[in-house]
């Protein structure tokens, strides 16, 4: 079968073959995702990077052209590894930003920054949405994250993707999450490979990612406990709502940042569903209320939205419970606390 080609309209944007080979070692064993959302599909597979850009790409553009998106692993895996956590993590090849919201703004402010090296790819994933790429060695995972974690705080991106594990999306293909599909493109501009001593930008500790409601538990977890992917979108999610926002705009930002899960929307509704109940919950709001705004939102479009919202504002007042037993040792007793509080949802 043919190898993809390169967009017509643009004769500089890289084909799947080239974006991996600029990208990788042939030997470097690299995870595949293709996801499937109308069908909630996820299939992740693990080959090399000479395999995926020569054999597997006949069956990449099927899946493509079947609905479903292409992903590809920054980072190599080890030679036993058989998914993608932190543990099978073997060499930091990238750090990136996905520049998901004011992208043309954002890329803008990279170009122009003296406190980043010229990237080494730009990806368009999608209208006025960027993904970009630095090509690095000698760091640690730990070192690669805090520096992705520093550039989103500097220029703006998806603060959940920032972990070493993370899939971004593999140019020549094209975005199904709409219903034009767009054409994923990637230019090079740099041929360079970094140091972390290249990059300028404040690192800071990476405390600034927690709610302050939640620093105090975070430091007493210990120094050495990473973030999950999750733990850092519900730390997002709580910020938002001292902002202010919404839960129907919450919901939508989570599912459109997390689109690397199976189930986008079910994620985001039960990660901000039950942050929203633990926030308003532990800032003494009525139950009732909490539970009547989340019933409209159960992950499940199936499920009954009552019985959901009752069982999550029942889950956030024994957390507010607890979580303030444990600050105050001489706390009353969790039902003492819920009804001094007025918690209990009645029946």
């Amino acid at each position: 079968m043919p190898q993809l080609e390169q967009n017509p309209a643009d004769p500089y944007a890289l084909t799947p073959e080239q974006y991996i080979k600029a990208n990788y070692e042939p030997t470097d064993r690299l995870a595949l995702v293709v996801l499937n959302r109308q069908q909630a599909e996820t299939i992740q597979r693990i080959a090399t990077a000479e395999a995926i850009a020569t054999r597997f790409q006949g069956w990449l553009r099927h899946k493509n052209a079947q609905g479903s998106d292409i992903y590809i692993s920054q980072n190599v895996l080890n030679q036993d590894a058989d998914g993608r956590t932190k543990a099978d993590i073997k060499t930091i090849r990238h750090v990136y930003l996905d520049l998901d919201r004011d992208g043309e703004q954002a890329l803008a402010k990279i170009k122009a920054s003296p406190n980043v090296p010229t990237p080494n790819f730009v990806i368009n994933t999608s209208p006025g949405k960027y993904q970009v790429i630095w090509k690095v060695q000698g760091m640690k995972q730990a070192e690669s994250e805090n520096l992705m974690r520093a550039m989103v705080r500097e220029f703006g991106g998806d603060h959940a993707a920032t972990d070493s594990t993370r899939v971004l999306r593999l140019p020549g293909f094209f975005n199904k999450k709409y219903e034009k599909g767009h054409r994923i493109d990637a230019w090079q501009h740099s041929c360079q490979t970094y140091q972390q001593s290249d990059f300028k930008v404040a690192l800071g500790t990476g405390q600034e990612l927690n709610p302050a409601s939640s620093q105090k538990a975070n430091a007493e977890r210990g120094a050495t406990h990473q973030r999950t992917p999750s733990e850092n979108d519900w730390a997002w999610v709580m910020r938002r709502l001292e902002r202010g926002e919404t839960l129907p705009v919450l919901i939508q930002k989570v599912a459109d940042y997390r689109d690397d899960k199976p189930n986008p929307q079910y994620y985001a509704r039960l990660t901000v569903t039950r942050a929203y109940a633990f926030f308003k919950i532990s800032h003494g709001e009525n139950p009732q209320e909490v539970a009547r705004a989340i019933s409209a939102y159960p992950p499940h479009s199936s499920e009954n939205g009552e019985e959901y919202a009752k069982r999550t504002v029942q889950r956030a007042i024994e957390q507010v419970a607890r979580s303030r037993q444990h600050q105050n040792s001489e706390a009353p007793s969790q039902g003492q606390a819920s009804q001094k509080l007025g918690l209990r949802i009645t029946p």
